[in-house]
């Protein structure tokens, strides 16, 4: 599992709702987690006819992983350019793998961002599980101690979210050792 922060930004709220969403799946021991941060980027991982280290890792991380979780901003409507330069940097690593969503922002948590990805997503071959996680007006859910507050209906649906996250992530996983997904798609 994979968990994958969809912002860079100085600031970013990012970090409070990862740190939480790692909790609660460490918890659970459901998963082994690895971290994807575009801040933690190589310089250059992305550039072109690089073959930088940072990119072999991220390719790497996502080949490795049977399941992800994007947690993401809303930002002018849509998702982060870093989070789709994180996407678009590998193609069959994403095939026949699973991925959930935990969104933040304003009035609309961040939803407008997630139904942009589920898209991307699909084009790579991507299943997304229904149940998410959305926090509207998150500046009202983080504490004094700087650690995001959650609500009773966000806690059940980050349980929900896991729950599908791990179906999937195994269902994916005997499937893709059955039959490799490159023979399906060719």
């Amino acid at each position: 599992m994979a968990i994958i922060y969809g912002s860079a930004r100085e600031g970013r709220l990012c970090d409070r709702l990862v740190e939480w969403v790692r909790g609660q799946m460490a918890d659970q021991s459901m998963f082994d987690i690895e971290l994807i941060d575009p801040r933690a980027m190589a310089p250059g991982w992305n550039a072109p006819g690089s073959r930088e280290d940072g990119l072999s890792r991220l390719k790497m991380l996502i080949g490795e992983a049977d399941a992800f979780v994007v947690v993401t901003p809303e930002y002018n409507h849509g998702y982060p350019a870093p989070l789709k330069e994180i996407i678009d940097a590998a193609y069959q690593e994403w095939n026949a793998k699973v991925v959930g969503f935990v969104s933040y922002g304003g009035t609309s948590g961040g939803i407008r961002a997630v139904e942009q990805l589920r898209q991307v997503f699909a084009e790579l071959h991507v299943a997304t599980v229904r149940d998410g996680v959305s926090v509207a007006n998150v500046w009202d859910r983080i504490g004094a101690d700087g650690k995001l507050v959650p609500t009773e209906s966000i806690e059940n649906a980050l349980s929900r979210m896991m729950k599908q996250l791990a179906w999937w992530a195994y269902a994916l996983r005997d499937a893709r050792t059955a039959t490799p997904y490159r023979e399906i798609v060719q």
